[in-house]
């Protein structure tokens, strides 16, 4: 993993959280960002009822409509800027444009809906963009087995899948020095 300047500029490096809705990605983004993170929330409404499943959400209470940004300095060569995605389908249309340039994607899982974690995957297999499955250990959730989840995901052997606590700031950086390796591995296999 080489980033950084010569200059001794740090190398500021973008990337996705993404997933379904209510996983974790605003959690996320909050609990490793070095400053207060921008958050696009509003109160869901009875207007959404109909449009937004809360199955397995029950109490969320708020949703992201446009991003959610934080940064987080993983050493003096190295900046991260993190973008989370809306989860649900009619903000998708921003996905585009958050993608722009951006290094590699998390895409967050929570095993009691992972199904909801189909759409992430297929749009950065689409793109060619470097992802791993984050998943979310939500309290009182059944625990899987890596290689379960894997299995059920149908994923190409090199992609990373590791269990993490989006509220957990180490487990956070963690996810996120996994996903820049995996990215690092996946642009040196990219002929010249």
């Amino acid at each position: 993993m080489a980033y950084g300047h010569s200059d001794g500029v740090p190398t500021a490096i973008k990337i996705l959280i993404a997933g379904g809705f209510g996983v974790g990605k605003t959690t996320m983004v909050g609990a490793v960002s070095e400053t207060g993170p921008l958050r696009t929330e509003e109160v869901l409404t009875e207007t959404g009822a109909g449009v937004d499943s809360l199955t397995g959400v029950e109490q969320k209470s708020t949703t992201t409509v446009a991003l959610d940004f934080g940064r987080i300095t993983i050493n003096e060569q190295l900046v991260l800027y993190l973008f989370g995605t809306p989860g649900q389908d009619r903000f998708w249309f921003i996905w585009d444009e958050l993608a722009l340039g951006a290094t590699g994607a998390v895409v967050l899982a929570d095993t009691r809906r992972l199904a909801d974690c189909f759409p992430s995957v297929d749009y950065f297999e689409r793109r060619g963009t470097p992802f791993i499955i984050a998943v979310n250990c939500f309290d009182g959730a059944r625990q899987y087995d890596v290689g379960e989840i894997k299995l059920a995901l149908n994923l190409e052997s090199d992609v990373p899948i590791m269990l993490c606590d989006a509220r957990d700031r180490q487990s956070g950086k963690d996810v996120l020095i996994t996903l820049l390796r995996h990215a690092g591995s996946a642009r040196a296999r990219v002929p010249a």
